[in-house]
């Protein structure tokens, strides 16, 4: 089977990385499946990446086999100029050890943003300090070089919490220099979401596309169509979709997606990975 290739990848993405510094506005690159990294200012924020081939080597001689279907963007070794970085859940393809240990070992200031429900959890899987993740909970807010990181529930399938109250699934919105994002992490539309998202006024979503199909025997997202819809409900300028094109049991063509922004009259941009989309700051 030919991979999907990505626009750009290994040092060409890496130089593009590190070569932006437009002061009027960020860049965003899609790095696949859902890890995004924005720069602003210098300033780089991670959102849940996985560049590994862990889940198939984990899953190759089973019954789910984790096939998959698009080249790897970039070596998680490389990426050292990272200043924050987060894991949304304890899903591999969101908390991939693989990935993340040399991004931490190699970014030394960098900080590291998950539910704090996941504590324990995390600190294990990614051999850090108990004390070193900063923990949200829906509502709750971190800063850290300009960046403003603010927690929100997110339902895989439901909106689950622990003992404390606290989220075991979330997503995260990102305020910096008048900008606003929000990333998923992995979520179903659940009620009352919109009235959370509507107030941060959102230069971009990103809304995973692949769709609930119990069938596959794992935890449901967004499909392409609710991905469409609520992009036009919660007021985005921009919905940009993810958790596609990774593995091969559990994608989405994006053309679905367009075909739905397109209904909806959603604005949208389908990234190719490693491609960057640069957002000014007259647009937002």
């Amino acid at each position: 089977m030919n991979l999907i290739q990505p626009k750009q990848k290994d040092n060409d993405l890496l130089n593009d990385i590190k070569s932006f510094d437009d002061t009027n506005g960020f860049k965003v690159w899609w790095l696949a499946q859902s890890g995004f990294l924005i720069k602003w200012q210098g300033k780089t924020i991670l959102f849940d990446p996985y560049l590994s081939d862990s889940l198939s080597k984990k899953y190759q001689n089973t019954d789910k086999p984790h096939v998959r279907i698009s080249e790897l963007v970039i070596s998680p070794e490389v990426l050292d100029c990272i200043d924050i970085v987060t894991s949304s859940h304890n899903h591999t393809d969101h908390l991939d050890a693989e990935t993340l240990i040399p991004i931490l070992k190699n970014n030394p200031a960098i900080k590291f943003i998950i539910p704090e429900a996941n504590r324990a959890f995390v600190a294990d899987r990614v051999q850090c300090e108990l004390d070193f993740p900063i923990g949200l909970n829906d509502g709750l807010s971190y800063e850290y070089l300009g960046f403003k990181i603010t927690g929100i529930p997110a339902a895989h399938n439901e909106v689950e919490r622990n003992e404390r109250g606290e989220c075991k699934y979330m997503g995260f919105v990102v305020q910096f220099g008048g900008f606003s994002v929000y990333h998923s992490g992995d979520t179903l539309w659940f009620d009352g979401l919109e009235e959370i998202l509507k107030p941060f006024s959102l230069d971009i979503a990103f809304l995973p596309i692949n769709g609930n199909k119990p069938e596959r025997r794992v935890a449901g997202n967004l499909s392409a169509e609710e991905a469409a819809k609520l992009g036009l409900e919660i007021g985005a300028k921009l919905v940009i979709p993810h958790h596609y094109h990774l593995f091969e049991f559990n994608t989405e063509n994006p053309q679905v997606f367009v075909e739905a922004c397109l209904h909806y009259q959603t604005k949208y941009k389908v990234l190719e990975m490693g491609e960057g989309i640069t957002i000014e700051m007259s647009n937002s």
